[in-house]
């Protein structure tokens, strides 16, 4: 880490300790005022009782730390170790035959394979295992007011979860979630939640929490808004061959498919799946172990649907996770009656 990324995390950190300290009064905060009274203006929210929530706020100094260093900053070799285990494997196996009714109805009205629903799941919670234990009015207003780097961000966040806990008869002060404010067994932001969480047993509430089959129902829908292809390639390993060409210009740029087949072949790179030429895809490469050589990275070719995973988190760690964690639950499912 630079000295200049030092400075900042510590300037970060000093404002959160300085926020934190005067908690009691977070409500006469003059941002917070000032979220308040918008929300009022906005939303017809009533500003007296903002303030009296927001007097029970809490800003945690421990969620700053965990946002400077995200699991997703990791190498691959150590960030699919956390995702990629037995436990987790069997795991999904054991739900998806707990939910199989919801799985496959849901597959087939979406188009959403149930292995990739069920591979969400897994690497979000270890299904419904560890969903955080911050209070998500907490972890938000911690990010809103006291970091930053992400207050816009956090800030929409904080209104969304306000909204649905309106729509939704929640208490503000109940849900918990992640240090991020993400909530339930899939780690919906509250934007997503409003938008694609969906009521699958139709019992007027849309249960992220504790209801597996809304979940089921709101990953999918989630994927499928998000332009999720049925039937067509995720990802594939790539093949050097023989004489190897630079190809490192083709890996810079974002997660967006960007080269044709014909172009990565014509760099000398291959995938065993034959496909058009003009099938487009993202030239990817994964760390594989602790060294600096070449043969030590392993080449990914992504397709839009690997592209869809990362817009649910934008990390091809996490996207190349759900994959490979999909099939491994695939192909244990399958050696079972």
């Amino acid at each position: 880490m630079s000295k200049p990324s030092y400075l900042l995390i510590g300037a970060i950190c000093a404002a959160a300790w300085s926020l934190a300290a005067c908690t009691p009064a977070l409500k006469d905060y003059a941002p917070v005022r000032a979220f308040i009274d918008n929300l009022s203006a906005k939303h017809q929210f009533n500003p007296d009782q903002l303030a009296q929530l927001f007097a029970e706020v809490e800003i945690k100094d421990d969620i700053i730390k965990r946002m400077t260093s995200p699991a997703e900053a990791m190498p691959w070799y150590r960030y699919r170790k956390i995702f990629l285990t037995d436990a987790r494997i069997a795991g999904g196996v054991q739900f998806w035959r707990d939910h199989q009714a919801a799985l496959s109805k849901v597959a087939q009205a979406t188009g959403v394979p149930a292995e990739i629903i069920v591979a969400i799941i897994g690497v979000e919670t270890a299904y419904g295992a560890n969903t955080g234990h911050y209070r998500v009015l907490d972890a938000l207003s911690t990010l809103a007011f006291a970091y930053p780097p992400r207050s816009a961000f956090f800030l929409g966040e904080l209104e969304e979860f306000l909204l649905l806990c309106r729509e939704e008869h929640l208490n503000p002060l109940q849900p918990t979630g992640s240090y991020a404010g993400a909530m339930g067994m899939p780690q919906f932001m509250p934007s997503s939640y409003r938008h694609y969480a969906q009521d699958f047993d139709n019992d007027q509430h849309r249960d992220i929490w504790h209801n597996p089959d809304d979940v089921i129902a709101s990953v999918a829908h989630y994927f499928m808004l998000h332009h999720w292809q049925a039937g067509q390639p995720i990802a594939e390993r790539v093949t050097v061959l023989q004489p190897a060409k630079p190809y490192q210009h083709a890996l810079s740029g974002d997660l967006k498919p960007d080269l044709r087949l014909a172009e990565l072949e014509s760099l000398n790179l291959k995938i065993a799946q034959p496909l058009s030429p003009d099938t487009k895809v993202k030239l990817m490469a994964f760390v594989q172990q602790p060294l600096a050589a070449v043969s030590n990275t392993e080449l990914w070719a992504g397709f839009d649907n690997f592209y869809v995973i990362t817009r649910y988190n934008h990390s091809p760690l996490y996207a190349l996770a759900v994959y490979q964690l999909s099939l491994s639950i695939l192909n244990k499912k399958d050696t079972f009656p």
